[in-house]
């Protein structure tokens, strides 16, 4: 008897995630609609557990990852989880790190091929999460970014070390330094997904991307570089009403399930162990950027999480305002501080000799006493 045996994707009882195993496939899905499908720390817990048993079942050929819906396949972790929590005891961000840590191997040292379904946006840590990926499928609807430095956070949780491979160093810089929207079929030239499928369907109920050559999408190995595929092809105004289901557009992703189940099938028409080897031979760069920058990263994020740019950008974003980018660059331009929401821990109460308070408090915050020094910006 197997000291490995299957196991029922039930018997896991998981809450943040569908599991499920059949005909040689495992599927994952990140069912957290209402949040775009960011992932919470359980949700992390979760999916690391189902890679892994993915990975151990030798009825499982192949993983299907994808997020429910048709918005976005992942949006990376859900900020407002990080800005009520995570800002407040940034010594859990540590932690949070290692949760995120062991999910993004759980999918890089899975033992299957890991066929990542893009649904809808794939942002943050949802495109590192992609990336670690082995192949990716995209809806036409869909767009791939990173958002790290909008937010007051660095995407070194798989897009500092994986996109410098994938893209090459100039595109690289560009995704992570100005957080702009890759659309799919931009995706698909620049490497970073496999194919990409029609889901845009106008009022006749017909797709409104067609591609010459009788093609139903296009994979990177069907297309020549140098003629156009196109036919007829979704405009943005299309795709936007079709996301938000207006004038009789409509997002379906019929296809795209199409194309993903094609691809399972050629997966597991393949020797298993030979594909577990290729992946690890494969993998070499991703791991070695990975081992060598993510344990540095968990803990340069976890210090900074101390400071004012996750603790402005986060409550931006959950209050829904612009960041204040310019006031935080003039505090540091000024002479003041820009390290600490109110002011590095400078002053001494003259009446009941607190130490460590902010720097521009007037007031004692234990006695109430006025403090002699001057506030600073």
């Amino acid at each position: 008897m197997s000291k490995f045996p299957s196991r029922e994707p039930a018997a896991f009882d998981f809450r943040d995630i569908r599991y499920e195993k059949r005909d040689w496939v495992a599927r994952i899905t990140l069912n957290r609609p209402q949040n775009y499908n960011a992932y919470s720390t359980p949700a992390l817990q979760e999916l690391a557990a189902a890679f892994q048993d993915a990975s151990w079942d030798d009825r499982v050929a192949v993983v299907v990852y994808t997020g429910t819906g048709e918005r976005a396949f992942c949006t990376g972790g859900d900020v407002k989880e990080y800005q009520e929590n995570y800002t407040q005891t940034p010594r859990d961000y540590w932690k949070y790190m290692c949760c995120f840590k062991n999910y993004i191997e759980s999918i890089t040292n899975c033992a299957k091929p890991v066929l990542a379904r893009l649904n809808g946006m794939a942002v943050g840590g949802g495109n590192e999460s992609q990336l670690a990926c082995d192949l990716a499928v995209i809806g036409e609807h869909a767009f791939l970014g990173q958002v790290g430095t909008n937010v007051g956070s660095v995407a070194c949780g798989g897009a500092t070390q994986w996109l410098p491979i994938h893209v090459g160093d100039r595109r690289a810089r560009g995704m992570l330094f100005l957080n702009q929207r890759y659309p799919a079929f931009t995706a698909l030239a620049m490497g970073l997904v496999n194919a990409v499928v029609p889901t845009v369907k106008g009022p006749d109920g017909r797709f409104r991307t067609t591609f010459t050559q009788d093609r139903s999408h296009l994979n990177d190995w069907n297309t020549d570089p140098w003629e156009t595929p196109f036919a007829t092809r979704a405009t943005a105004a299309e795709t936007a009403r079709a996301l938000k289901g207006q004038d009789g557009y409509t997002i379906d992703l019929s296809l795209l399930d199409q194309v993903v189940d094609d691809l399972c099938r050629q997966l597991v028409s393949k020797f298993f162990e030979c594909t577990r080897y290729t992946k690890a031979q494969v993998n070499f760069w991703k791991d070695l950027s990975w081992h060598a920058t993510v344990g540095h990263a968990r803990d340069w994020l976890a210090i900074h999480y101390t400071s004012l740019e996750p603790h402005e950008g986060m409550t931006a974003f959950v209050e829904k305002r612009p960041a204040d980018y310019l006031g935080v660059r003039r505090r540091a331009a000024e002479g003041g501080s820009s390290e600490f929401l109110w002011g590095p821990y400078a002053q001494e109460c003259p009446q009941c000799h607190a130490k460590g308070i902010p720097a521009q408090f007037e007031f004692c915050g234990k006695c109430g006493a006025a403090l002699s020094s001057a506030p600073t910006t």
